[in-house]
């Protein structure tokens, strides 16, 4: 598997999430943490709270489906199976709730406010995404 090192669409992508970070943060007072956002979304009465939360989530799908023209050789990820989803979906699902948050909450939001157990999460989510790649593209995949 080969992939092509983006630089500069990384640097803007990033640019953007710590934007929209500090923008939800000083015009909110809330941190942009995806699966708590989402979660508390299905969990809410329909109240303002659950309208802006569905408005974020929205905003995300939307925001993929607006910047796909700009992407043409992006490719989608092919999952084995539905099977593959669901564990992996349950995972992640469970790996936010043990940990209080996800990638966007601690690495974004928590790092930056120097929170101690951020750092710790974000250090345990970066040690198991690397044993996780080099398992699936080395020892599985080939």
């Amino acid at each position: 598997m080969h992939t092509d090192f983006t630089l500069y669409a990384g640097l803007l992508g990033g640019a953007l999430i710590g934007l929209a970070a500090v923008v939800m943060m000083a015009g909110a007072g809330r941190i942009a943490g995806c699966s708590g956002i989402f979660r508390s979304m299905l969990t809410a009465k329909p109240d303002a709270d659950f309208i802006w939360r569905a408005l974020f989530v929205a905003g995300l799908i939307g925001g993929v489906i607006l910047a796909r023209p700009y992407a043409p050789n992006a490719q989608a990820v092919a999952l084995p199976s539905l099977a593959a989803a669901v564990i992996g979906g349950f995972c992640v699902g469970a790996g936010t709730s043990l940990s209080n948050g996800c990638t966007s909450g601690h690495g974004i939001c928590g790092i930056s406010r120097f929170s101690i157990r951020s750092l710790v999460a974000t250090l345990t989510f970066m040690v198991v995404a690397i044993i996780t790649v080099y398992i699936t593209h080395h020892v599985i995949g080939g």
